[in-house]
């Protein structure tokens, strides 16, 4: 059990209570540098080192909600960090694949999820705009850094009714979080959901 109650999500718009559930359970604290425990539950964004960051609360919150995540669906992450958003996607499914370019930040990932019990989720070294084009398709995508556009690798490995949820935007003061859905005919659509400022996505 988390050391937070997240209730105040709900007033934000945050209503799945399986999202909300998953929150509760995943102990953020323990995602983040020592230097930055005391403010592990604060609804901000944390430093994580190599010049990446921790989302907050509520934007880790939105995304998932935004996915609809269902039980066995397969999800992929493209930036794992600090292993915190793949851990609150491992509370909803048991099929989560995570890429992190970042070699050290994904070994630390690695050992923490592992420590913390989340040992089905598989994680690897490598160009997150790539996808995992061998575990593909994916019934929904989420990207934890802005793009200048949706990359087409990952549109082509969403599942027929997959979702996929990235920042796009050429600059951290004009990046959108956008939401692509593909129907059941394989069309598909863009959604833009709300202003938001991330790390860029490198590769």
């Amino acid at each position: 059990m988390s050391g937070m109650s997240f209730d105040y999500l709900r007033e934000q718009g945050i209503t799945n209570s399986r999202v909300l559930a998953a929150l509760r359970r995943v102990p953020r604290d323990r995602f983040v540098p020592d230097s930055e425990r005391a403010r592990a539950f604060e609804n901000r964004p944390l430093p994580i080192g190599c010049g990446q960051t921790i989302s907050q609360p509520y934007i880790v919150a939105f995304m998932t909600q935004a996915l609809d995540i269902r039980p066995h669906d397969r999800v992929l992450e493209v930036g794992t960090g600090c292993g915190y958003q793949t851990a609150v996607l491992a509370e909803l499914t048991d099929d989560v694949y995570s890429i992190e370019i970042v070699q050290e930040l994904a070994k630390r990932a690695r050992e923490r999820l592992e420590r913390l019990g989340y040992t089905t989720v598989r994680t690897r070294v490598g160009n997150g705009r790539d996808g995992w084009p061998e575990a593909a398709p994916f019934d929904a995508i989420i990207v934890t850094a802005a793009a200048d556009e949706v990359p087409p690798a990952l549109v082509d490995q969403l599942n027929r009714g997959g979702r996929l949820i990235i920042p796009v935007g050429k600059s951290p003061a004009a990046q959108e979080l956008v939401l692509v859905r593909r129907n059941d005919a394989g069309r598909v659509r863009t959604e833009s959901l709300l202003p938001v400022r991330f790390v860029p996505l490198t590769g």
